[in-house]
């Protein structure tokens, strides 16, 4: 119900989602039953036993601020969606609903793993040649060095699962990769991750031009650093994508240039296109959580819920608990060995 596309853009992506096998056993749409039941019977879904309508009545807005609407409206979408994963009725959550209600909710409802301090979104990226994965990209803004120990560790595992990667190499994102370059608080973390040994496969402090160069799969930083790129980026590729339509239209003879290489530029279209990891897992909780943006067309909540599927497949969380579990031995904050 918090598309900006609205829920119909929504149940095409789940309906996509089933149509290619990626959906597990199916989908449970969470919404308003009067406003979904009409749509699903447009999609001709209604009496498909794949898809599963959960009412909830209320609705939080993009706008509303993310602990009152979550007092306030406990009959939301986004709220029941957490609470399906809680009670074991979903193995993951997909919302394109407010970012801050939804990681608000899936921390109070979910709880952080043990020993996780805090969770973190991890979003993948397109580049020339790779994938990698940026996080946190907007949990958490003030960070200590601690968090972004825990988010090394996060993205690793979670680039594995999402880019099939059996090594990642994972970088500290600072302003130089001399040692001492950094602020504080990159100097304290890059220390930590010295010490994790061959637990990650840590290469060092990274500036900003590397990342798109195939040096580095995981990028760890705070949630404002990680949050200001995302942005930055998708402002610039939808830029580049504007003024190549605009300089290909100027004349006759660009045109025709333009239909020439239509289909390079569909290919590396295809190759960049954000919507095939269209969901940013919240990793270290107790459940799984994604998050797809507000302005997701189908093919993102598509593609958002194959990576939740996966996800649930890879046993993503297990794997997190045990690298934590271990760091913690060797950093000297180990929690209980049968901590969940």
């Amino acid at each position: 119900m918090g598309s900006d596309l609205g829920p119909a853009e929504v149940v095409a992506g789940a309906k996509l989602a089933v149509e290619r096998g990626h959906a597990l056993d199916g989908v449970v749409l969470v919404g308003d039953d009067e406003i979904l039941q009409p749509i699903l019977g447009a999609a001709g879904i209604a009496d498909d036993d794949r898809f599963r309508t959960f009412h909830a009545s209320e609705v939080i807005r993009m706008d509303e601020k993310p602990v009152q609407s979550l007092k306030a409206k406990k009959d939301a979408s986004l709220v029941r969606t957490v609470e399906l994963v809680k009670v074991g009725s979903a193995l993951a959550a997909v919302s394109c609903g407010n970012t801050g209600a939804l990681m608000a909710c899936a921390t109070l409802r979910l709880r952080p793993l043990a020993g996780v301090s805090k969770p973190a979104l991890a979003s993948v990226w397109p580049s020339k040649d790779n994938h990698f994965v940026v996080l946190d990209s907007g949990a958490n803004p003030q960070c200590k060095a601690e968090n972004l120990v825990h988010y090394a560790l996060l993205g690793a595992n979670y680039a594995k699962d999402a880019l099939e990667l059996a090594n990642p190499r994972v970088g500290l994102l600072s302003i130089g990769t001399e040692e001492g370059k950094g602020n504080d608080l990159v100097n304290e973390t890059h220390e930590l991750l010295k010490k994790l040994g061959d637990q990650i496969n840590y290469i060092g402090l990274i500036e900003g031009f590397q990342i798109f160069r195939n040096e580095v799969d995981v990028v760890v930083t705070d949630g404002f650093t990680g949050n200001v790129i995302l942005k930055t980026c998708e402002s610039l590729w939808k830029m580049l994508k504007e003024l190549v339509r605009e300089e290909v239209g100027k004349n006759p003879v660009r045109m025709a240039g333009g239909l020439l290489i239509k289909g390079a530029l569909k290919g590396a279209k295809e190759r960049l296109d954000p919507d095939r990891f269209g969901g940013a897992p919240l990793l270290g909780l107790r459940g799984n959580v994604l998050k797809a943006h507000g302005s997701s067309n189908r093919e993102a909540v598509a593609h958002a819920i194959r990576i939740a599927s996966r996800v649930v497949q890879q046993q993503l969380n297990e794997h997190i608990r045990e690298d934590i579990l271990r760091a913690g031995e060797v950093l000297g904050t180990a929690v209980p060995k049968n901590a969940k």
